[in-house]
């Protein structure tokens, strides 16, 4: 039965993507699709996602193999359609432009030889995000070494630049017995957000120690509760209580930052939705509870939990990856009591929870054996004062401190 070929284009999965880059193919040429069939997992500066097939049909030819990275629009693979299908739009839709250049492979070492060299005799070439990466950085490009083909400047080239006051590697070979891994997907955008941050908003940190006993006891009497069957609760469950309550006191560290063409904004959100770190095979993610403010505990601990696990088994979609008001980033889990924690970009405060650890506590005048937990907490100074910082962390170690207390007290306000 003859068919007709259908080029599948990469689509821009979500908020203006530019590039992805091909992570596993899920079909081979001759294989049978059919419509919404997943054929091909790719991996963006937010998520690993799966594309589904648009067409039915059999696979013809794979246009780019797996571990590359190819521009929004490029061709990825021709279906021979043999079965009738409607005209209709594929399931990820917002293709964007394409752009005119070939698909972009990790530079050779001859390659990177060869960038050098072309680099001394031209100008300094760089893409416009680039080029803002730079400008944003204090960066000139033109003291920076590009290793990108044809004497690019990537973004590596310019964060390496910002980062060690010379040029990636300083035109030298990687020492022998060096490991070379390239920066890709969300751990490239993790890099970018963090520097970014780091460079634009001016951080403040302060902590507090808090006898978390109640919280502990809390989560042992939850645990055996009825209303928490099957629910996995943790102390992190009553740290994101406490921040959610803080918020509702305090609602402007629930806040962005806004530059604008007639000066700043500071958007203060009506729903608080709670980034939750979560250590995964690829690397550090932020997935946020949406209006986690508006749930109940057995809520909120479930959706925790779902969103951690998910995120481990890269299943994270870039909507679970974006959004977030407010982060938690629970650093005891590593053997670590605190830290300066890095704010997300587009948010204005992020908390760091330490282990729990048991250490001589004054209580009622009398020296006793405690477990005591630090909190740290990051802020923008453009948003949150030192005041109002130090009054909304005070407020969620006074939760810790006494959680049942607190729940009973904001629920008489209700």
């Amino acid at each position: 039965m003859t068919g007709q070929q259908q080029v599948f284009n990469l689509p821009d999965v979500g908020e203006g993507l530019t590039e992805a880059e091909i992570v596993k193919w899920r079909v081979r040429p001759g294989d049978s699709v059919s419509v919404n069939q997943v054929i091909v997992e790719i991996e963006t500066a937010k998520a690993v996602v799966e594309l589904p097939c648009p067409y039915a049909g059999s696979i013809e030819t794979l246009h780019v193999p797996e571990g590359e990275i190819v521009p929004v629009g490029s061709p990825i693979v021709t279906i021979l359609v043999t079965a009738k299908t409607e005209d209709r739009e594929p399931v990820l839709v917002g293709y964007g432009v394409k752009v005119d250049h070939e698909i972009r492979r990790r530079p050779r070492k001859t390659d990177v030889q060869q960038a050098q060299v072309a680099a001394t005799a031209t100008s300094a070439r760089a893409k416009p995000l680039v080029r803002k990466l730079a400008k944003d950085l204090g960066v000139a490009l033109d003291s920076v070494t590009p290793t990108g083909v044809g004497g690019v400047i990537t973004r590596e080239d310019v964060l390496g630049s910002a980062q060690n006051g010379h040029a990636p590697n300083q035109g030298k070979a990687p020492s022998v017995g060096a490991d070379r891994q390239p920066v890709r997907g969300v751990q490239r955008a993790m890099a970018d957000a963090m520097v970014r941050s780091a460079f634009t908003a001016p951080h403040v940190t302060e902590w507090v120690e808090v006898d978390v006993s109640r919280t502990l006891e809390l989560v042992a009497r939850l645990r055996s509760h009825g209303a928490f069957e099957g629910i996995r609760v943790t102390p992190l469950t009553i740290v994101a209580a406490a921040v959610i309550q803080s918020v509702k006191k305090y609602p402007r560290i629930n806040s962005t930052w806004l530059e604008t063409s007639e000066g700043a904004d500071i958007l203060t959100h009506q729903d608080v939705h709670l980034g939750i770190a979560a250590d995964t095979p690829r690397g550090l993610l932020v997935p946020s509870v949406k209006s986690a403010g508006a749930m109940e505990l057995p809520e909120l601990a479930r959706s925790i939990h779902t969103l951690i696990e998910t995120a481990r088994a890269g299943r994270s979609t870039p909507a679970d990856l974006t959004g977030g008001t407010i982060t938690i980033t629970n650093v005891g889990v590593f053997g670590v009591d605190g830290g300066t924690p890095i704010i997300n970009p587009g948010e204005s405060a992020i908390l760091a929870v330490g282990r729990i650890l048991d250490r001589p506590w004054v209580v009622d005048g009398v020296v006793s054996v405690r477990p005591i937990m630090q909190l740290s907490m990051s802020f923008d100074h453009r948003v949150i004062d030192g005041a109002l910082g130090s009054r909304a962390l005070v407020s969620m170690a006074n939760f810790l401190a006494d959680p049942t207390v607190e729940i009973l007290m904001e629920r008489a306000t209700e």
